[in-house]
Order: C-alpha cells, then structure tokens, then sequence
C-alpha cells in the first residue's frame, strides 16, 4: 500500500491537501495511508522512529526548518523517496530540483493541480513487492501497467487500448486474444463484451447493457453476456468480502 506524508506548517492549507487526496481517493478507488505533519522537525522524528513513506509533499516556506531542509534530510535516509514540494513562490524551484523534486506545484492547491500530479507520479512510481503490474510493448515503447490502475481494455481495429485510472490510454499493437489471456489471469477481470475487458476493482454500477466504473467511463455489456458479468461480479465482491 502507498504511503504519502505532508507537511505544511499552514494547518488550513494541510488539512485543504487531505480533503483534496480523500476526493481522489474515492475518484480513483485509490488504497493508501497517509499521515500529516505540521512542520519538518515532526516529520523527521516519524522517519527516526522507523516510518517510512513512498511520496512526500512538502511545503517550501515553513518557519525553523525549510521544506528544502527537510528534503535534504529526508535524502540522507532515502535516496529513492519521491518528493514534490507544494509552494505559494515560484522562486525556489531550482533549489527543489536541487534535491531530486518530482513535480513542483504552485498554491493554491486545487482539485485539478493534485489529480494531475498524482496521476502522473503514482504512474510512475515502480510497483511494490507482491503488486501486480502488467509489461506491454507500447507505440511509446515498454511499459509497466500496475492492476490496480487498469480500468479497462479494449480493442479497436488492430490495436488494444489499456484506459488508465488517469484517463491515459496505453496503445498497443498486439492480438486481443493475448490481452485477454494475460489479464484474465489476475482474477479481477471479466469479459462484458467480445472487444473489452474491464477490471471488477473499478466497477461503480452494473446497468443492462453497460458497466459504469468510478471514474465515469462506461464499457458496453451484450444481452448474451448480462447474466454471466453480473454473477461474476457478485462472486469477486463476495470473495473480497472475506
């Protein structure tokens, strides 16, 4: 499970990035645990204590220790941490970059300036022990896929389409029966319709002749299929279930 840790010394403005994150949390059927804190001195003595987090958002322009101070301290214990400072001035970027910053991002904090930076760095960040992940041949080249960020999959003309939490789409140029083989083996996919396959962690509602999954997208469901998707998704909730 992804760890995220912010830090802020504005506790209107921290309290406002929790809100945000529980929004794409619900947006993107997102699993995380995330811990807040008011200032880097705090932050630092979880780390000392044995916590450890995969993505630190911290404000620059904190009183007594700096976010930059406190990126610097956070690198001595974790050269791989992913780090993305949060700031109302423009004029520290440089020193952000200076300590390996992943994205950079001006306050105020909006919904869309934190679902665009965590789409692209959860994307990006490499799968955990145990998580699974998918490698396809894009037309961008390989790419790792996780599950858990896999909507759903479609073929058009010749090519296969892997819709991405974050409405990216992943186009590659290979048999949808190869598709469908490898993804089915991962237990949470079903096949609505000979040209998708939708992964059942992201299904909101099953309606006749469509699934609607969290982010809105829609995947058709054929009358000959209706019945079977739905058992299959009743069957995967009740195994989560336990």
């Amino acid at each position: 499970m992804t760890r995220i840790a912010f830090c802020d010394d504005n506790l209107d403005e921290l309290n406002q990035a929790i809100r945000l994150l529980n929004d794409f949390r619900a947006a993107r059927n997102f699993t995380c645990e995330y811990a807040a804190f008011p200032n880097g001195f705090e932050l630092l003595a979880a780390l000392e204590k044995g916590f450890h987090f995969d993505l630190y958002c911290l404000d620059i322009l904190m009183p007594g220790f700096s976010g930059i101070e406190t990126a610097r301290a956070i690198r001595e214990l974790d050269k791989a941490a992913t780090i993305v400072f949060f700031t109302s001035s423009p004029e520290f970027a440089l020193e952000g970059y200076s300590v390996r910053a992943a994205n950079y991002i001006l306050k105020p904090l909006t919904k869309e300036k934190l679902f665009a930076a965590l789409d692209e760095l959860l994307e990006q960040m490499p799968p955990k022990r145990g998580e699974d992940a998918l490698v396809v041949k894009s037309t961008e080249g390989i790419q790792r896929i996780l599950i858990s960020n896999l909507v759903y999959t479609e073929v058009v003309g010749r090519n296969v389409l892997y819709h991405l939490v974050s409405s990216r789409v992943v186009t590659c140029a290979q048999p949808f029966s190869a598709a469908c083989e490898r993804l089915m083996k991962f237990g949470c996919f079903v096949q609505p319709h000979r040209s998708y396959i939708a992964n059942m962690q992201h299904v909101d509602t099953i309606e006749n002749s469509r699934l609607t999954m969290r982010n809105k997208m829609t995947v058709p469901i054929a009358q000959s299929k209706a019945r079977d998707v739905r058992q299959k998704y009743l069957t995967y909730q009740m195994e989560g279930a336990f």
